[in-house]
């Protein structure tokens, strides 16, 4: 029997309230509690931020995804519904809380062409053998790895001493896609799995090599004196997440139909690339690097 034992695992949808397939599936799970339910564990699920769901938009004040730094939820002077929201989910799910989950699943959707892409929070045992797992079971799971640009994770993921971000693209925001939502499902259920396993101290891995996708910066679209975007992002590139790009391949394309090319030294692998709700964030793509991790 592992010695951290997982007791409760809570599922959060609707972080963002234009992503509908979270959304969906914490609905289904509320009618159906059985299909999240296995014999070790508890499984909870959270509505995460149901007014910007209500008004159709990624959120209501302020992105509660970027509200979860210990310095913000311990800021009694942040008074935005996020900021609000943020404080009661740590208070009753994160370490400590009243109905501590000791792992969260946050559901996401993204414009761009992830696939099934489950992003770690940090490279840890238990982290590293559920992706190991994951990816075993189906082959077309992406692992993605941020290193951080805060000390603090801004994530919702990082209430609970374990936890993984589902991404699932390309979809639209506010509609809802048949094939990710069954697609989506079904990654839960092999994510709950695991933990079942975890929990009984049976975790057999078919493969002892992990590969993942390493993000270290992102990329700004050109822009001109005044701020504004003057250039898209290349044809070429559109829907190619992870997908190597090379020095002197087109990134961009500005406005009048000229490319403006990579010019970096090493082949890297380009994530979320024109991801909608980025723009107003400042990028255009993160970048990735192949890495691999032995794992016994």
């Amino acid at each position: 029997m592992s010695s951290n034992k997982i007791n409760r695992v809570a599922i959060f949808g609707g972080t963002h309230g234009n992503e509908l397939t979270g959304i969906y599936l914490i609905k289904k799970f509320e009618s159906l509690p059985h299909l999240i339910q296995r014999p070790s564990f508890e499984t909870v699920t959270f509505f995460a931020n149901p007014k910007a769901y209500a008004i159709g938009k990624r959120y209501y004040e302020t992105d509660l995804n970027r509200c979860f730094t210990r310095q913000d939820l311990e800021n009694p002077n942040l008074s935005t519904y996020e900021a609000q929201r943020a404080k009661e989910i740590s208070r009753i799910y994160g370490t400590g809380g009243e109905k501590q989950a000791d792992f969260v699943i946050d559901l996401h959707s993204t414009t761009s062409n992830m696939g099934l892409t489950v992003i770690l929070p940090n490279l840890n045992r238990f982290h590293l053998e559920l992706s190991a797992y994951l990816v075993s079971i189906n082959p077309e799971i992406k692992i993605l790895y941020s290193i951080t640009q805060y000390e603090d994770n801004p994530h919702l993921d990082s209430i609970s001493e374990f936890g993984c971000t589902v991404e699932v693209g390309a979809v639209a925001q506010g509609i809802l896609d048949a094939n990710l939502f069954q697609q989506t499902e079904a990654l839960i259920y092999a994510i709950l799995d695991f933990v079942e396993t975890y929990n009984q101290g049976i975790v057999n891995l078919a493969n002892n090599i992990l590969k993942f996708y390493e993000v270290t910066n992102t990329i700004d679209y050109p822009r001109n004196e005044s701020g504004e975007i003057r250039a898209m992002i290349h044809p070429g590139l559109q829907f190619q997440d992870y997908q190597p790009l090379n020095a002197g391949e087109p990134m961009f394309l500005t406005f009048l139909g000229e490319d403006i090319v990579y010019q970096g030294e090493s082949t890297i692998y380009p994530v979320f690339i024109n991801e909608a709700a980025y723009y107003e964030k400042g990028t255009a793509m993160c970048v990735t690097q192949i890495s691999e991790i032995k794992l016994r």
